[in-house]
């Protein structure tokens, strides 16, 4: 059995201040975004709020219209705003019950090229189990099956995906081979601590069948990014969600399952304090990387150009998958290795960065069941 976690990126659609050539240029705008639903949520809009508002929604191009190059303000009953013939808006609700509406990034369709090169890292890597981040939603992910696997003879049968809490629409789901089927999902997207969501997206737990008598219980996870917002704060949030999975994990433990696989995009690097929940103070996950079966290319990381410091995805697994492991690896052909691949080799289609499947490698573990 092959298992292995992708960070696909979305795969027919991206918010357009995530497809931009470098994360610097869309992380402003995505600060801006969540700094501006923050305030909107707010019950009593005070001569303060207001004022920041305003300064928001100059700052995203919302001044004369609803809708900008990144970003569509909703007014769906009751106004936020109002904007005369001449002059600054103004805001005109008094808080969140006074308006119905929302704002929401607005999306570009991804590089084709680059959607196709997706689908060859799948077919390449040829899991049994796979595990993908930042999917559009499920039914992208069986039109993406249907469309492009499928001509490649790379078919899945099973495909899940819930919707996680990310107002981006990044979400976490597993895709399996004929013979491995999915036979149940809990989800954990409304676990709360302190009156907040623990997960930024989800952690949900598939049971997926090996045999009549073998199940293999896979969370899928992908933690708090560094992006935006303050390091402690990111910091405290992802260590709060590690400590999390590391309590389903041990329930599920004690419980009697034995086999069990924690995989995603952690966004942060083996060493660091929020993942030492899972990595560290007695935990018996192993990360695959550490196997001595392990195929290493020389680049230590996942991302990008594969340093140390971009090591942040991850098949973590329980001491009964661990001593059934007979190889794992890190497929890197879909990342953008620079020109003529000066970096490392990349898909021969692949002409320049907005053509590349991810910025993440996908990783992979062989497991003797």
């Amino acid at each position: 059995m092959r298992i292995a976690s992708f960070n696909v990126e979305n795969l027919f659609s991206r918010a357009k201040a995530l497809n931009m050539e470098t994360w610097s240029q869309g992380k402003e705008i995505l600060a801006e975004f969540r700094d501006l639903n923050t305030l909107l949520q707010e019950p009593t809009y005070t001569s303060a709020i207001k004022k920041k508002i305003l300064a928001l929604v100059e700052k995203l191009g919302l001044n004369k219209t609803d809708e900008s190059d990144f970003v569509i303000l909703r007014q769906n009953r009751g106004r936020l705003l109002k904007r005369p013939k001449s002059g600054p808006p103004e805001v005109v609700a008094e808080g969140r019950d006074a308006w119905i509406g929302w704002l929401e990034l607005k999306t570009e369709p991804v590089d084709e090229v680059a959607t196709r090169m997706t689908a060859k890292v799948i077919q390449d890597v040829n899991a049994d189990i796979l595990a993908v981040i930042e999917a559009d939603d499920r039914i992208g992910l069986v039109r993406f099956n249907d469309q492009l696997l499928k001509p490649l003879q790379t078919t899945y049968d099973s495909i899940m995906l819930i919707d996680g809490n990310d107002e981006r629409g990044i979400d976490v789901g597993l895709l399996t081979k004929p013979n491995y089927p999915i036979e149940s999902v809990a989800s954990h997207i409304d676990d709360m601590e302190s009156g907040q969501r623990i997960f930024s997206r989800d952690c949900p737990e598939y049971t997926v069948r090996i045999n009549d008598t073998t199940h293999v219980l896979v969370l899928v996870n992908h933690l708090k990014s560094k992006g935006y917002g303050s390091q402690a704060d990111s910091n405290a949030r992802r260590k709060a969600q590690a400590g999390r999975i590391k309590e389903i994990y041990d329930l599920r433990k004690s419980q009697g399952v034995a086999m069990i696989a924690i995989v995603g995009d952690f966004n942060d690097t083996p060493d660091s304090d929020p993942l030492s929940p899972l990595l560290s103070g007695g935990s018996d996950l192993q990360d695959i990387f550490k196997h001595p079966n392990f195929l290493s290319d020389g680049r230590p990381g996942t991302y990008a150009n594969g340093t140390e410091s971009n090591k942040i995805d991850y098949i973590l697994l329980s001491p009964e998958l661990w001593g059934k492991v007979t190889a794992g690896g890190v497929w890197r052909k879909g990342v953008w290795g620079g020109k003529n691949g000066t970096l490392f080799p990349h898909y021969e289609e692949m002409t320049n960065s907005a053509q590349a499947a991810s910025d993440h490698a996908a990783i992979w573990a062989d497991i003797s069941l």
